[in-house]
């Protein structure tokens, strides 16, 4: 099964990046493109430490419902321990500042981001929107139930 791209208006605001660092999938496959470091100088973060990297662009989606979704990339969360501060970041359709990516080294060593790095990758989605409707009528039975964390169990057969 096979989407048809649709087109996101991007726009470059930072100095610090050029088209090189524009998002682009690194495979066939892949699903997020990388965003990269927009910063004049090296960033340290510490052990512990939070911080809010620029990444040079902004976008404008082009429908209510999309979002586009900032996640972390795996290798560098791995490694170093750097990853995101606020598990996915969230730009909604009527953002259009510049995309900032939340990081915290979670590590025990200090990461050094070089101005360019890969700090984090984009995925844009289509969701629905939502129109809440207050009911007194019991909802429906399923098998889970209000069974919550943990009740599907560790491994197969729990």
């Amino acid at each position: 099964m096979s989407h048809e791209e649709i087109q996101v208006f991007i726009q470059l605001v930072s100095p610090h990046l050029g088209e090189a660092y524009i998002p682009k999938y690194a495979s066939e496959g892949a699903a997020g493109m990388d965003l990269h470091a927009a910063l004049p100088t090296p960033l340290t973060v510490n052990p512990g430490q939070r911080v809010r990297v620029p990444t040079g662009i902004a976008i404008q989606l082009p429908e209510r419902d999309m979002v586009a979704l900032v996640y972390a990339r795996s290798g560098l969360a791995w490694k170093s321990g750097l990853s995101l501060s606020n598990g996915v970041g969230v730009v909604d359709s009527d953002y259009t500042g510049e995309i900032q990516v939340l990081l915290t080294n979670f590590g025990d060593s200090e990461v050094l981001i070089q101005p360019g790095d890969r700090i984090a990758q984009l995925v844009v989605a289509s969701f629905h929107p939502v129109s809440w409707v207050q009911t007194e009528t019991p909802l429906a039975k399923t098998r889970r139930g209000q069974a919550g964390f943990g009740s599907t169990g560790v491994r197969i057969g729990d």
